[in-house]
């Protein structure tokens, strides 16, 4: 069954699902500035669009492209820019 979460008052939607991979999200985003926090390791993938994003423990932004992966450890915050809408998957380990 899938779960359905929405988030920043409807900006952020994802859909939980898990499979051989493990527990994973997809989502999109509206164009918005939004901070997550996480309670496990996320490995993000940008689907469609792009991410600006700010790492915890770094100080300079970087723009992830289509099919380009990023991961964010756990207990962590982290920040991103969306300037167009853009699609996303989250694996959680």
């Amino acid at each position: 069954m899938f779960n359905v979460n929405q988030y920043f008052e409807g900006n952020v939607m994802s859909m939980a699902f898990e499979n051989e991979e493990g527990k994973a999200t997809v989502g999109i985003m509206a164009p918005g500035e939004y901070e997550f926090g996480t309670s496990t390791i996320e490995l993000m993938t940008v689907i469609s669009g792009e991410m600006t994003v700010l790492l915890p423990g770094e100080s300079e932004w970087k723009t992830y492209q289509p099919f380009e992966t990023f991961r964010v450890e756990k207990d962590a915050k982290f920040k991103l820019v969306i300037k167009e809408d853009c699609a996303y998957k989250c694996l959680y380990k």
